[in-house]
């Protein structure tokens, strides 16, 4: 089904998916509550939906029409919801199932990263904390690392470890959420962010901690310190780079609407992507809203243009 006009749009009743029960829920809260607000600054016919284990009762109950999914984690970034959707046959914003679920597993997302030729820090993967911890003395590659759940975003469970006790405690905390455990080599550098809207590389925002790196902390708590600089002050060159690794990954994945991807770019001008977020934030601190609004494109029409994009990807 093709995405829908403006005018036949605001004829829709348009529910806003937000909440969830992934760990990002106070997060997705945030998303959709501001995405609500701006479709309604624009006379559409919104009902807000905090999803739960009736979310299918629920869009038949309210006769949802078209739904803006502002969903993070776990059952409603991971093509969970974008499936449900498709079997009720209600246009949704953001990728598909196959691409929904192929960003959130960042396992299966590096290794289509490396089959298109795109860089990404080398890794090595874990099926249970076990054998994660048996090869403390025999990884791939030497200490820092980063050790990350393989199906949590916002940061959750992610930690910088510079010693083998490090590496042991964040392997028992990140072995309590869901997928694989997942070891990166730390890569030094400037951490980036390139977003993409429909196609289109949108641009490059630099993001600069007061802590260690982009945690939960520093992308969510006020005071933090974190500073953002849009257009990233990054060489002419090594800008361009980022932009066309974001566009590329995310049309290997077959993304649809808007993505966001976390880059480290080093000082030898190499780039490395880290993972893809299908459905990006939406908050005041969001970076999607930022790069957008840096290019001219203000919060109340950024979400219209996701709107607008809306559809049945089966």
């Amino acid at each position: 089904m093709s995405a829908l006009s403006k005018s036949e749009l605001k004829s829709k009743r348009v529910a806003v998916l937000m909440g969830g029960l992934s760990a990002e829920r106070d997060v997705s809260l945030r998303t959709g509550a501001a995405v609500s607000k701006a479709l309604r600054s624009f006379g559409y016919d919104v009902v807000d939906i905090d999803v739960g284990k009736d979310l299918a009762a629920r869009l038949v109950a309210e006769k949802v029409e078209v739904a803006w999914i502002a969903l993070h984690g776990r059952y409603g970034e991971d093509g969970c919801v974008q499936g449900l959707l498709e079997s009720l046959f209600i246009p949704y914003t953001g990728s598909g199932v196959l691409a929904s679920a192929m960003g959130m597993e960042k396992v299966y997302a590096k290794q289509v990263f490396t089959t298109h030729g795109i860089p990404t820090p080398p890794y090595k993967v874990f099926t249970e904390a076990t054998a994660a911890r048996a090869a403390v003395d025999s990884l791939p590659f030497p200490f820092p690392v980063v050790v990350k759940p393989s199906r949590e975003g916002s940061s959750v469970g992610v930690h910088v470890c510079k010693t083998k006790e490090a590496y042991l405690a964040a392997v028992d905390d990140a072995s309590k959420y869901a997928g694989f455990l997942l070891v990166e080599q730390f890569i030094k550098g400037r951490e980036v962010q390139g977003a993409v809207l429909d196609d289109e590389a949108l641009g490059v925002i630099e993001v600069k901690v007061a802590r260690e790196f982009y945690d939960q902390e520093a992308k969510y708590k006020a005071g933090s310190g974190t500073q953002y600089l849009f257009p990233a002050p990054l060489p002419a060159d090594q800008y361009a780079r980022v932009n066309e690794v974001c566009l590329a990954v995310h049309k290997a994945l077959g993304c649809k609407g808007a993505s966001r991807s976390d880059v480290i770019a080093t000082e030898s001008g190499d780039v490395y992507v880290l993972e893809i977020n299908t459905l990006p934030g939406m908050t005041e601190t969001s970076l999607l809203p930022k790069i957008a609004n840096g290019r001219g494109i203000d919060f109340p029409t950024l979400c219209e243009r996701i709107l607008l994009g809306a559809s049945l990807k089966a």
